[in-house]
């Protein structure tokens, strides 16, 4: 496979163990990416996932999480596909993220096929596609790696060989990677001890290009929206403003009574600001949850500054 090369783009992948991090250091030592551990099997959630992505997205790097994958069924990969999925949707879903999220496989504790071992990745590569609307990514060792069938090569590789001076091996599915886990014992500012270090194969911006259309951004309206202006002084709404709120609400009310979450971590400052803009007159009530469409539409607001007194 290639090399590593100066222009490419750096990041990092972590969990709970690196404990407590300084994103903003982590963002300003140079790193642009990074991939989250999210969960593991079909139970376990990782304590620090929602933590590290809000703090991720807050410093202004390019987030994507992982799941380290265990299964020996198809029934069992499809479980896990559906634990990793229903975790990604504390933290907005896939889509809320910039980058796709990750199949960590890279050992055989079931002794496994090579057969069966890409027929339970297949199960989940598929289960997870089908939940979360994004096709996923394969990591894996550079050894393990030759397990994988050439089907397989249409998932880009993430791939790990700690070593300075060998490339990854060429291998049944790839011949290129586009991630490379380089080391496990890598130094950054706000991170005590060490961490996996990554290349993205390309500049930060052809990072972002790669799958901007995979993980596209909460859709805004074709009509632009004016913010509104709130009554000044705790006068009551003019007719404009009436007219105006009243058509908000409605889209609000019909994205609510959707499939109902908890607010997720991303859109929490949205809909803290809407729920703070007019107490007297509230745009909605979230005592029992809203809908994922609900939260992302209330965030787009908040981005656009409907919300801004």
């Amino acid at each position: 496979m290639q090399t590593r090369t100066s222009g490419n783009t750096q990041g990092i992948d972590v969990s709970r163990y690196q404990g407590n991090i300084d994103w903003a250091k982590v963002k300003a030592s140079g790193m642009t990416f990074v991939f989250i551990k999210a969960t593991e099997g079909q139970t376990y959630t990782d304590p620090n996932f929602q933590k590290n992505v809000s703090g991720a997205l807050a410093a202004g790097m390019l987030v994507g999480t992982y799941h380290f994958f265990r299964a020996t069924s198809t029934d069992g990969a499809k479980a896990e596909a559906a634990h990793y999925a229903s975790t990604l949707n504390k933290v907005g879903g896939a889509k809320a993220l910039q980058l796709p999220p990750v199949m960590d496989y890279e050992n055989n504790p079931g002794n496994l096929s090579k057969a069966q071992i890409n027929t339970v990745a297949k199960a989940f590569l598929t289960e997870l596609q089908r939940l979360t609307g994004v096709k996923p990514i394969i990591y894996t060792g550079n050894s393990f790696a030759s397990n994988f069938e050439p089907s397989l090569g249409t998932y880009d590789l993430w791939v790990a060989r700690y070593s300075s001076t060998r490339v990854p091996d060429d291998q049944p599915a790839w011949k290129r990677w586009t991630f490379w886990q380089y080391t496990d014992s890598g130094k950054v500012n706000g991170i005590s001890g060490n961490v996996d270090m990554n290349e993205f194969e390309g500049s930060a911006a052809e990072l972002r290009a790669r799958y901007a259309a995979a993980t596209p951004k909460p859709p805004e309206s074709s009509e632009p929206v004016k913010p509104i202006e709130p009554p000044k002084g705790g006068e009551p709404m003019t007719a404009e403003e009436k007219a105006a709120f009243d058509a908000l609400k409605a889209q609000v009310d019909k994205l609510q009574a959707r499939q109902q979450m908890e607010v997720p971590v991303w859109a929490k400052a949205a809909v803290d600001a809407a729920l703070a803009y007019d107490t007297k007159n509230p745009l909605f009530s979230i005592d029992n949850g809203a809908s994922y469409d609900f939260y992302r539409f209330i965030t787009v607001m908040y981005r656009r500054g409907l919300f801004k007194k």
